[in-house]
């Protein structure tokens, strides 16, 4: 269909109508689709990357810049690293309900991170915290690592 309307042509057939909009759904639906397999080959990929690769030197690099952009910007803390809860043991619902042992449901980088943290992070005064950052549908979806370095409460 052109925008263009010759008032004295004969107008298009409901039938016509009805498959314009089909075509149009069917485009929309498609676009939807290609747009889901695409975030699904990413969440693989990174899932897989998550679970059977090591923290890389770039990786280390970016948490470091992270922490750096924020104390340029005078804040405590630094969001450092977050992944999909479902990445979790449990899926996430020790570190929703704020239960001490929450690292041991953790697994893959997110493992190491948190290996890196006590080794390097916590010796220097730094504290980590994990959260789930959003519910997607009412269910816990991604963790999110934050470092804090502010001075301890008294």
């Amino acid at each position: 269909m052109s925008d263009k309307i010759d008032p004295g042509a004969a107008p298009l057939s409901a039938e016509a109508l009805r498959m314009s909009m089909l075509r149009k759904e069917m485009e929309k639906m498609d676009a939807e689709r290609t747009a889901r397999e695409a975030e699904e080959k990413k969440l693989a990929a990174f899932t897989e990357d998550f679970l059977h690769k090591h923290v890389g030197e770039e990786e280390i690099a970016m948490v470091r810049r992270l922490v750096m952009n924020a104390v340029k910007d005078g804040k405590m803390e630094a969001m450092v690293y977050s992944f999909p809860s479902d990445l979790c043991t449990d899926s996430g619902r020790a570190i929703n309900n704020g239960e001490p042992n929450w690292p041991e449901t953790l697994r893959g980088k997110a493992k190491e991170f948190f290996e890196r943290y006590e080794q390097f992070g916590k010796p220097q005064g730094y504290r980590l915290k994990a959260m789930v950052i959003n519910f997607p549908g009412g269910i816990p979806g991604d963790i999110g690592f934050f470092l804090n370095w502010a001075p301890p409460a008294v």
